[in-house]
């Protein structure tokens, strides 16, 4: 056991509550200089980590005896943030921020409020942001940065510079402190070009959410050395004989899963194989404290940040087609109501036999010749599989599974022309996620009964305040609802949009419906699932590009080696913090990807000044409503463009309201493009037609 283990362990058991250092070092008779500095440093550590913190006599104790919640800050652009915990986001006033900004993990207590949901910052754990991305302007004497991460409330004073900047180029400051109650300084000490540029623009929002770009020259030197170990079947179950495909889209490089299907009987038998990465990354080496740190892959039109080097995601990990790679694979025993009636987790070596496409799967199952004889020998399996998927979702939605039918972009870059289309998921999608819905919920329920450390999926149900507006809306539109606010049930969701489906209202109460419930995250304590009906759920189908799907599969081989005893002691505190810490990183990279797109699609507008367009209503604020075009593109037309009118919003019903015009979400108008803004990624309509 450490020193750092012993110490906690005493704090644990009270010993060394409110006790100072010299104190500390007195109850572990400790009198040389060296040896109580040895101590300090051991307190300063676990202090920086948040496992103790000093109270206003400078005496130590646990966080837990001064009430204290630990977080990351979520700022908004007006000043305040937002405490994101397990328990749920507590709401941190600017006056009560003392000196924490956005992205800074915090202590801090929660002091009432209206609903006893806020707080104030007690002590700063680690500052989110030690670089920040924004425009530089010159001033007499110095200048500042404006940072484009809005939520980061504070300008950088700029102290000094490394590199030569102009007043409107887009830089990257160095944070050198943080005074306390003024603003950061940093200093200048990278150009990355000027402002409106759309490789600038975009590098700009990758440098502002803090995600890693390269990968360290260790990462890289082990991810080349655990690539090149030849795969052996070992003590795995040898799968390479069976009929396994692959099916993803297009443009996919990193193959996670592959899936098989047939009948038995009046069963049908699902195999889910995930590539086995936990085989290539070792707890607590290189490649796994980047994947931790990094937490998910990201996405762009151009690029990819991917979680785990090349070599590993596109090589040795990825279920190439005709290529042996090791697996952990769900194979499950389904009957003709969709009931699993047995499964099975085992390690596995598999050979896939075709790497099929979303679009092609599609069109095979829709009657294409050319290519039902090219892959005739998958025919009855790919008929097999839809009937599964089709199953397996009518089982979902009788269950109350929300199915939200919600519009996706699909923005693309060719030869430097960039394309924005609505995004079309086909029945090979359904297909696929059907099957990894099953084998995510069949993982958890097997962990679950072990009552083991995990890392679970969850999705709390709506706030009482949000379901309560949803319903007001649903009653303006002259739709039924009959749920409770403070309790709904997914299944009642669900039922509206059964009703409406096919019908003009099913898209527009889709929209409404989604921003009235919670975001999902991750979890140490199972919560259930929300969205899907599902008591008990994970992530388990993506560890390749998901560090949580990375942890469910170490945690699920070590009980399978029998080593949950092991895996209890040793993960038992860490998948409260990797929750947190992962939803933290997908949240980052969700932004990223959405402010890319919407920098992509402001680019592609500008090609499109003054041209009209069928649009719908898509939001609706005090200061103008939101129009969507078709391909998802949003714009806002000011409320000053609208006809002339006395206009009241009204928040709770999505309605802007005057004596002779109104607008609501759903209502379809005709606009004109007036706009393109690539600084602020924002576009702007009038409408074409004021009648």
């Amino acid at each position: 056991m450490t020193a750092a283990q012993q110490i906690e362990e005493k704090f644990a058991s009270g010993e060394f509550t409110y006790k100072t250092a010299r104190e500390i070092a007195r109850l572990l008779g400790v009198t040389q200089k060296s040896e109580r500095e040895a101590v300090n440093r051991v307190l300063r550590s676990l202090e920086e980590e948040g496992a103790i913190v000093r109270d206003e006599k400078n005496r130590y104790v646990l966080p837990a005896a001064l009430g204290l919640y630990k977080g990351v800050l979520r700022g908004n652009e007006r000043g305040f943030a937002f405490l994101v915990r397990e328990e749920g986001d507590l709401f941190i006033p600017h006056r009560s921020l003392h000196g924490a900004m956005h992205g800074d993990t915090v202590f801090a207590r929660c002091v009432g409020g209206e609903r006893g949901d806020e707080g104030e910052v007690y002590s700063i754990v680690s500052r989110g942001y030690s670089e920040i991305v924004g425009t530089y302007f010159k001033e007499k004497k110095g200048g500042y940065v404006q940072p484009d991460e809005r939520r980061f409330f504070n300008d950088v004073r700029v102290a000094g510079s490394k590199v030569r900047a102009y007043s409107g180029e887009k830089v990257l400051i160095k944070i050198l402190n943080y005074p306390e109650g003024g603003e950061p300084v940093g200093e200048i000490t990278e150009v990355l070009g000027q402002s409106g540029d759309l490789s600038c623009e975009e590098d700009a929002i990758i440098r502002s959410k803090n995600l890693a770009e390269e990968f360290p020259h260790k990462v890289l030197a082990e991810a080349k050395r655990v690539s090149a170990e030849k795969v052996e079947v070992g003590g795995r179950r040898d799968f390479r004989d069976r009929l396994i495909i692959t099916i993803d889209g297009d443009d996919s490089r990193d193959f996670d899963d592959a899936v098989e299907v047939w009948r038995e009987g009046k069963y049908y038998r699902l195999g889910v194989h995930i590539a086995d990465v936990t085989h290539y990354v070792s707890r607590g080496r290189a490649l796994d404290t980047e994947a931790y740190k990094r937490g998910t892959s990201v996405y762009f039109p151009d690029r990819v940040l991917p979680m785990l080097p090349e070599e590993l995601s596109n090589g040795i990990c990825s279920l190439n087609e005709g290529e042996d790679r090791c697996t952990l694979s769900c194979l499950m025993k389904i009957d003709e109501k969709g009931k699993v009636k047995d499964s099975e987790i085992v390690t596995g070596v598999i050979r896939s036999s075709a790497r099929m496409t979303y679009k092609n799967v599609a069109a095979i199952l829709e009657g294409d010749r050319e290519l039902s004889e090219k892959y005739e020998f998958l025919l009855p399996m790919l008929e097999e599989m839809r009937q599964l998927a089709e199953i397996l979702m009518k089982k979902r939605k009788s269950r109350g599974s929300i199915d939200l039918d919600v519009k996706e972009a699909a923005v693309t870059v060719q030869d430097g022309a960039v394309s924005v289309k609505e995004y079309e998921r086909t029945v090979a999608h359904k297909i696929i996620e059907e099957f990894m819905i099953l084998a995510n919920e069949t993982v958890a329920e097997f962990m679950e009964r072990f009552e083991m450390p995990f890392i679970y999926r969850v999705h709390e149900k709506p706030s009482e305040e949000k379901a309560e507006s949803f319903k007001a809306y649903l009653s303006e539109l002259g739709v039924k609802a009959n749920f409770h606010a403070d309790n709904v049930r997914p299944g009642e969701y669900g039922k509206i949009l059964d009703k409406l489906e096919g019908g003009p209202l099913f898209h527009v109460v889709n929209r409404v419906m989604l921003r009235s419930m919670s975001k999902a995250r991750y979890s140490a304590e199972n919560s259930g699932h929300f969205g899907l009906a599902s008591s008990c759920y994970c992530h388990f189908t993506s560890p390749i590009r998901r560090y949580p799907d990375l942890l469910v599969h170490r945690l699920v081989k070590m009980v399978l080696d029998g080593r949950a005893a092991e895996a209890a002691d040793t993960f038992s505190r860490f998948v409260y913090g990797a929750a947190l810490s992962c939803s933290e990183s997908e949240r980052r990279a969700d932004e990223a990807e959405r402010d890319v797109d919407e920098l992509y699609k402001t680019w592609y507008m500008r090609e499109h000044l003054g041209e009209t367009f069928s649009a719908v209503v898509s939001g609706v604020t005090s200061f103008g409503v939101f129009a969507e075009l078709p391909n998802t593109i949003e714009g806002l037309i000011r409320i000053e463009n609208l006809p002339k009118d006395d206009y009241v919003f009204v928040e709770q019903r999505f309605l802007l309201r005057g004596l002779s015009h109104s607008f609501k979400i759903g209502d379809p108008i005709q606009i004109k493009v007036a706009a393109a803004d690539i600084g602020t990624r924002k576009c702007e309509f009038v409408l074409a037609d004021e009648n």
